[in-house]
Order: structure tokens, then C-alpha cells, then sequence
């Protein structure tokens, strides 16, 4: 083979891989989500929210409980980035989650969670009611 022949083999080959790449590389979504809970010890909540990822806006309902320190209700407006992403699918399924925070008539939380598929959810915002939380606990998302 010449050396031009190699050369333009070679040229052929990275443009494949440039080109087919970015397809399987994973992108990072941001969420959105507003939560309400009630608790005392145990707790319960729900809510929905809305995945950005890949230019496109995919609604979620979550559901969750807790277990710990926990008393009051409150509403969260949590805002964040989802990474581990392949498939807009992954984000679906159950996570655990370990947080805290607290408000009184307002506050700030924060959480951070994994799924089954290896997604990351690392979320905070602003709270209202009354509340105190430090607790474990659950959460599924559902795309609707």
C-alpha cells in the first residue's frame, strides 16, 4: 500500500468515529421538579416535574417516602442536573436518596440520587412550609 492509500484510510476512519460518537456519548438533562410531602417519622409525597435532555422536554410524576427525622409538610420547587444518561428511558425507575434541609415558613433543600440504571439526580431548591428533615428514603419517576 502507498502512503496516500493508508493516509486516506485513516482520514476515512476518524471521521467515522467523530461522526458516530457523539451518538453513544452520554448528555446531561436538567430537571425540574415540584415536591410535596407530609410527614411524621415516616413520610409520604408526590410530584411532577419536567426532564430537558437532548433539546427535548420530557414530564415525569414522582413518588416517594421517608424514614427518619422527619416532621411537617412542606412543598419543593428542586431544580438540578440528571447525569448518566444514555437512553431518555434510564431516567425512569426507583432511586435512593439520602438528604437533608429544613424550612420554616421557607428554607432551602437539597438531594442527591442514584437509579438502578446509574442515573444521577443531584437536586436543590427552595422550600415552603414547616418542616424539618434528615432522613432516607425513596423515590420513583415515571415519564409520562
Amino acid at each position: 500500500m502507498t502512503r496516500s492509500v493508508i493516509r486516506s484510510v485513516i482520514l476515512a476512519l476518524a471521521a467515522m468515529v467523530l461522526l458516530v460518537a457523539p451518538c453513544f456519548a452520554q448528555a446531561v438533562g436538567h430537571v425540574q421538579v415540584k415536591f410535596v410531602k407530609a410527614a411524621l417519622v415516616v413520610g409520604g409525597g408526590g410530584g411532577n416535574g419536567t426532564l430537558t435532555y437532548r433539546g427535548r422536554h420530557y414530564r415525569f410524576i414522582a413518588s416517594g417516602f421517608s424514614l427518619g427525622v422527619t416532621a411537617g409538610a412542606s412543598v419543593t420547587w428542586l431544580e438540578g442536573n440528571a447525569s448518566g444518561i444514555r437512553d431518555v428511558n434510564d431516567f425512569a425507575g426507583s432511586y435512593t436518596l439520602v438528604g437533608a434541609g429544613g424550612a420554616w415558613a421557607g428554607g432551602v433543600g437539597g438531594v442527591s440520587l442514584r437509579n438502578e440504571q446509574g442515573v444521577v439526580l443531584m437536586l436543590k431548591g427552595p422550600k415552603a412550609g414547616l418542616e424539618f428533615a434528615a432522613n432516607l428514603g425513596g423515590l420513583t419517576i415515571s415519564l409520562r
